[in-house]
Parts: C-alpha cells; sequence; structure tokens
C-alpha cells in the first residue's frame, strides 16, 4: 500500500489512512498536482483486498456490487461513480463500530433510448427504486445519489461541487478522500465478487 503522502503506484492504489483514520484528500506536500487529488481512480478488486476485512464490509460491498449490477440491467453504463462515508474510513478505530453502508454518487449518461428530457423522466420514475437514497440503502446499503450529465454544465458543476463538498469531509470538519470507480460492470466486478465470497 502507498503511504499517505506518497505518489499512488501504476495505476490504481488506495492510499493508507490518514493518522484520522480516512483517506488523504490529496498526495505529496502539496495539493496542485490533478493526479494526485481524491477522488482516486481504483478497480473493485482493490477495494475488495483493501476495505473488505470484516463480515460487515463484505455484506455492504456485496451490496454495492448488487447495485452497480441493477444499474446496468437497466442500461445505465456509461460514467463513474464516487465512494465515501464510512466504509472509506478506519470506522472500527474512529467510533468503535462497524460501518453501516457507503456512500455513492452516480455520473451517468442517459442510454440512447431514454435522451429527451420527457423519456429520461419516465425512465427515472419507472426505476425510482435504483434512484431513490433511502430505498437503495435498504435494499443494497449504498446511500445512493446520482448526477445526470446530460443536463447542462451549471447543472453539472453545482451538484458536483454540493456532493464533493458533503462527502469530502467528516461532519467533525476533517477533509478526507474519496474513490473513484468506472460504473460500466466488467470482469473486475466478477473478480470482486469471487474475492469476498457469496
Amino acid at each position: 500500500m502507498a503511504a499517505a503522502g506518497a505518489p499512488l503506484g501504476p495505476p490504481f492504489d488506495i492510499p493508507s489512512f490518514t493518522i484520522s483514520g480516512v483517506l488523504p484528500p490529496y498526495l505529496g506536500p502539496t495539493a496542485t498536482d490533478p493526479a494526485s487529488m481524491s477522488p482516486y481512480e481504483t478497480t473493485l478488486t482493490r477495494i475488495a483486498n483493501r476495505l473488505c476485512s470484516s463480515d460487515e464490509r463484505k455484506v455492504i460491498f456485496r451490496g454495492l456490487l448488487q447495485y452497480r449490477l441493477a444499474l446496468s440491467g437497466i442500461g445505465l453504463s456509461s460514467g463513474f461513480q464516487w465512494l465515501s462515508g464510512s466504509f472509506l474510513e478506519d470506522i472500527e478505530t474512529i467510533e468503535s463500530r462497524p460501518p453501516r453502508d457507503v456512500d455513492v454518487v452516480t455520473f451517468v449518461h442517459r442510454p440512447a433510448l431514454v435522451a429527451d428530457d420527457a423519456a429520461w423522466q419516465i425512465f427515472f420514475n419507472s426505476h425510482i427504486n435504483l434512484f431513490d437514497p433511502v430505498q437503495t440503502k435498504a435494499a443494497y446499503r449504498c446511500d445512493a445519489y446520482f448526477i445526470d450529465m446530460d443536463t447542462p454544465p451549471e447543472n453539472i458543476v453545482n451538484q458536483t461541487r454540493y456532493w464533493f463538498g458533503l462527502f469530502g469531509h467528516r461532519r467533525t470538519g476533517i477533509w478526507k478522500g474519496l474513490l473513484q470507480l468506472p460504473l460500466a460492470v466488467t470482469q473486475d466486478d466478477t473478480d470482486a465478487s469471487v474475492i469476498v465470497g457469496p
């Protein structure tokens, strides 16, 4: 594992927790290199190996894998996801408890068949179980939100600013790092599932 403050290895190492028990918000002496700043691009197999060290964590991770499959099943595969929350912290040490869920922000492009606003609204409403965070948390242990990347740029920037500001800090005000995954389900999902088991 890369030590906090050290450059990430090629290409997907997850940084070590800081002394505060969180992923560092950036690596190196300053935050001037975009490649060394959170969100850190990674893979599901890296997450499985690095963060699924308990039964509780494995349950949350399996939920994330199932959530990704459900999104893929309705044609949502173009985009990426940010992960945050206690699942990405050393919460067992910080608060003497296991993580309860994983925070997920899905940045998604609309499928071609529902690209216009009217069709997208119908599509969205018919799959509300995958867009409503109350339902996704109950079904998948994912406190899930989304950003529609086929809306005006100002909207995308505003929502990104909001979610990065919210999930880039603990409630105590400590700045922390996030992880980023491609949205498309690939062999990486299958390999990660094997690592954590059924």
